[in-house]
């Protein structure tokens, strides 16, 4: 069974940062590729960002790109975000996903596992 772990939201500023971390409990952790969504109140859950399973490929929403940065460290089996700049616009509860395909993926329907989401909060 895969369970996802997600903590480091909270409530922020306009303009300023916070750190997701997504830890992952699986044996093979390095063989998902992983992603961020985030859900805001009245809204669909939508796509932030992905990482390959390596490390080595990334891809972003354009709402986030240039703001926020994803990583992992496979060792650890913990994916991040790290995000800058926070906007209101970026309030959300942050939900970590597992993709076990081959294929990496910007939608939910790509994702097998998730984690309960984390609140994050950016005041004006």
């Amino acid at each position: 069974q895969v369970q996802l772990v997600e903590s480091g939201g909270g409530l922020v500023q306009a303009g300023g940062s916070l750190r997701l971390s997504c830890v992952v409990s699986v044996g093979t952790f390095s063989s998902y590729h992983m992603g961020w969504f985030r859900q805001a109140p009245g809204k669909e859950r939508e796509f932030a960002a992905t990482i390959n399973w390596s490390g080595g490929k990334t891809y972003y929403a354009d709402s986030v790109k240039g703001r926020f940065t994803i990583s992992r460290d496979n060792a650890k089996n913990t994916v991040y975000l790290q995000m800058n700049s926070l906007k209101p616009e970026d309030t959300a509860v942050y939900y970590c996903a597992a993709n076990s395909r081959p294929l990496i993926s910007t939608t939910p329907t790509g994702y097998s596992y998730w984690g309960q989401g984390t609140q994050v909060t950016v005041s004006s």
